[in-house]
């Protein structure tokens, strides 16, 4: 089998109306906790030197918490895009 047919598979239950396996309230938090999972990942870097950047330097302040804040943003859209789909 394909990568695609596999997923289609896992997706659809076969021998039905193609009704959804996984229900979608469980595929919206699927989606949402792996884009915060991401998120914390990337922010966890971007702390780290955002901290050790204004330990020397006092106005890296804005600009660290600037790039600190901005992988939060892909969580918030994927709410947002969960909350449209459903």
């Amino acid at each position: 089998m394909t990568g695609l047919a596999t997923l289609a598979s896992v997706v659809l239950q076969e021998g039905t109306n193609a009704a959804p396996a996984i229900p979608p309230l469980a595929a919206a938090a699927l989606a949402v906790g792996l884009a915060a999972f991401g998120a914390g990942y990337a922010e966890r870097g971007i702390g780290a030197a955002a901290v050790g950047a204004i330990a020397e330097d006092d106005s890296m302040f804005g600009r660290g918490l600037i790039l600190t804040v901005l992988p939060e943003t892909l969580v918030i859209l994927a709410l947002v895009v969960v909350f449209l789909t459903l």
